[in-house]
């Protein structure tokens, strides 16, 4: 196992994860809610790629695998658990913007 390489990848993975949900809600805004339910899965599966490497090394770990805790590793943990939030709320957010866009058409 290389432990900074893993570090990194949940660093990177998360990152984009969170990038990439806040261009869905970009488009959300410009009523394209096809186009930002197509980042949202985007999002998910770097999301799903972070939190991968996470269980490997929980696993490891259980396994009696000697995982190294370091300042970078709680940077990747807080990381990915701020990206999995913000994308939470990100998805709520298109949902009601879905719901304006819906009611303002229907006053037009």
């Amino acid at each position: 196992m290389n432990l900074e390489m893993d570090i990194f990848s949940i660093i990177s993975h998360g990152g984009d994860a969170k990038a990439t949900a806040y261009k869905a809600l970009d488009l959300a805004y410009e009523s394209a809610f096809t186009d930002a339910e197509e980042k949202l899965k985007e999002a998910q599966e770097q999301l799903t790629k972070a939190h991968n490497t996470q269980t490997k090394l929980i696993q490891a770990e259980i396994n009696d695998e000697p995982v190294k805790m370091s300042l970078l590793m709680v940077h990747a943990q807080d990381h990915l658990m701020t990206s999995i939030s913000e994308i939470s709320l990100i998805e709520q957010m298109i949902k009601m913007l879905q719901r304006i866009h819906c009611l303002e058409t229907k006053l037009s």
